[in-house]
């Protein structure tokens, strides 16, 4: 699935690579204290590297030199030692600790950014693609600092090589810096190619999470039809894409390795070879010879960045995918509230008001009128909704039927703001959506769809969702998922994931959200699907009856649902092909026809 796709058309590739650039110093700089601990403790073994070539050099030519004493210098040559090794030890701790913080910090960016852009971002990116820039790439970009810190800590061995071989002998100096320069160029191309082709196996593997959820999601229905051997093909359809792409991986390693493989031993033997011809002119020690021999192998050290330089790459690549989802533009929201409501209604308790009326503190009946204005909502490009003009009235219920694809989900969406249209305005008692605050939409409007996730550690939580517990009961009898909550263990305690909960059972918990948090309008968006015919008649009462002071709109595929409606709103093709009493519109065929479809 190339990115340029998954964007919707935004740039990509290189053009985003100062700001993934800048984005990997954020997550350097979010890091903490780690990446500062890493760097000390990288730099000063690097320096005591540098240490070592010359303290070693000294105790060679004292054990030339007759009647020398040569224990203090082997005491400093082990001090160092023990140092380099300790560096390394603190060094390997700070670069795990901050890469895990690094992409901790990351990968909670890109949570949140994408729930704050609302549903609207799976139409942009498959959900196997987000779950893997929200996983395996936040975690590449969080390896970044170890791996640019290391960069730059081995250009300290190298320079302070250069300048150690330059205190030795001047042309010391000359023939390894003939050799550092080519070792430079190696090193930069292999950067450029592997964060090119780094791009492309990212890619893959995406599209193969992409295709495996799919394929989960379906599983029941794989194994019915005994597709498994189809669709295994289909999953792994992008392996040779995947393939060519580690083989190219593979190939750049290799050929910037062979590069380096013969590049670092001729400036080793550069170095040793000028060494020599300055030892026989009597201008160099067999000591500096030796702490010549040991820069140069030092400084050529560089030539081991390649694998640093790999994960860089990588990093960058995945900074790029990441950023693709963080410059998605996350719903705005205003600061407004819906006519009558005090600032604290976000703390009313629903109360009961006689036998048959369910009705939240606050609110009087008739409220939650639904405009929208001239609708137009584009999926890639394509109308999918287009010039809608519908009023609900306050405290009616409004059935939307339609074929499969008419729109019906979609409208569901932009009348709660769970999408907003590309042209036009949604208002809700005369507010447009927009200009709500977040809280002020969310406890005007309840949402309850066909396979609800419930969140929470209980039940009564999972239901109030931060109201009182009075709230979550309420809505649980009018929802019909009181009586099977109280048989449980725990009755409403019982905690979410050991609550044993048939399809159905689910649903009315989700319903029962929707009744506890919808103050003025409820969105039923095939949210009774799983139902028996006994439970969903006690739902629709309830919505009819019980909850008649919200407006009630309705995703329908039932002819019994849209016939206790007050307004049908029949879709087709994005358009409302008719509007009316299910009793009138059920005159014409083609409407008729809806339903039969339907339920075939």
């Amino acid at each position: 699935m190339p990115d340029a796709q998954a964007q919707g058309g935004q740039v990509t590739g290189t053009d985003r690579s100062p700001a993934a650039d800048r984005l990997l110093f954020e997550v350097l700089h979010r890091s903490g204290r780690w990446p500062v601990v890493y760097a000390v403790t990288a730099l000063a073994g690097a320096v005591v590297e540098l240490l070592l070539p010359g303290a070693l050099g000294r105790a060679v030519d004292l054990l030339v030199t007759p009647g020398a004493g040569v224990a203090d210098a082997l005491l400093l040559c082990a001090s160092l030692v023990v140092t380099v090794v300790a560096c390394d030890a603190v060094a390997v701790l700070a670069a795990g600790s901050g890469g895990a913080q690094a992409s901790r910090w990351l990968r909670r960016r890109v949570v949140r950014h994408v729930l704050a852009v609302g549903p609207a971002i799976s139409r942009r990116f498959p959900a196997g693609d987000l779950v893997t820039r929200a996983g395996a790439n936040t975690e590449e970009v969080g390896a970044a600092p170890e791996a640019l810190i290391t960069a730059v800590a081995l250009l300290v061995p190298a320079a302070g090589s250069l300048i150690a071989l330059a205190l030795i002998d001047p042309w010391l100096a000359v023939a390894f810096s003939v050799g550092l320069a080519l070792i430079g160029v190696v090193l930069r191309a292999f950067l450029r190619e592997t964060t090119a082709v780094a791009t492309g196996y990212q890619e893959a593997q995406s599209d193969i999470a992409s295709r495996l959820i799919d394929a989960l999601s379906g599983a029941r229905t794989i194994a019915a039809a005994g597709t498994e051997d189809l669709e295994t093909r289909r999953v792994l359809k992008p392996l040779p894409r995947l393939r060519a792409h580690g083989l190219a991986l593979w190939r750049v390693n290799a050929r910037a390795g062979v590069q380096a493989a013969i590049v670092v031993p001729l400036l080793e033997t550069a170095v040793i070879g000028v060494g020599g011809l300055r030892l026989a002119a009597g201008e160099l020690s067999v000591g500096e010879l030796f702490a010549a021999a040991r820069y140069a192998v030092l400084g050529a050290g560089i030539g081991s960045a390649l694998g640093y330089l790999n994960r860089l790459g990588r990093a960058r690549s995945a900074a790029r995918r990441v950023l693709h989802v963080l410059h998605e533009p996350a719903m705005a929201y205003g600061e407004e509230l819906p006519p009558g409501e005090p600032e604290a209604s976000g703390h009313d308790v629903p109360r009961q008001n006689g036998p048959g009326t369910y009705q939240p503190a606050g609110h009087d009946g008739g409220r939650g009128r639904l405009e929208l204005r001239d609708v137009t909502v584009r999926v890639d490009g394509r109308p999918v909704l287009r010039d809608l003009d519908l009023v609900v009235p306050g405290g009616a219920v409004a059935a939307v039927v339609g074929r499969s694809g008419s729109g019906k989900s979609l409208l569901a969406a932009v009348a709660g703001r769970l999408a907003d249209p590309d042209e036009g305005e949604v208002l809700l008692d005369g507010v447009p959506l927009r200009r709500l605050s977040r809280a002020a939409l969310r406890r005007a409007v309840g949402y309850a769809f066909e396979r609800p996730v419930l969140f929470g550690s209980t039940l009564a939580e999972a239901i109030s969702v931060g109201r009182p517990l009075e709230a979550a009961q309420t809505a649980a009898v009018a929802a019909a998922a009181d009586p099977f909550i109280r048989k449980l263990p725990r009755s409403y305690g019982t905690p979410v994931d050991e609550a044993p909960m048939s399809g159905g059972e689910r649903q009315r918990v989700g319903l029962a959200r929707a009744f506890a948090h919808g103050g003025r309008l409820l969105i039923l968006d095939d949210a009774t699907s799983s139902l028996d015919t006994v439970t969903e008649y006690q739902v629709a009462r309830a919505l009819t009856e019980e909850l008649r002071d919200r407006t009630r709109l309705i995703v329908a595929h039932r002819a019994a649902t849209a016939a206790r409606a007050d307004l049908v709103v029949w879709l087709e093709a994005g358009r409302i092909r008719g509007r009316g009493p299910h009793e009138v519109l059920w005159r014409d065929p083609a409407y008729r026809a809806v339903f039969q479809v339907a339920e075939r």
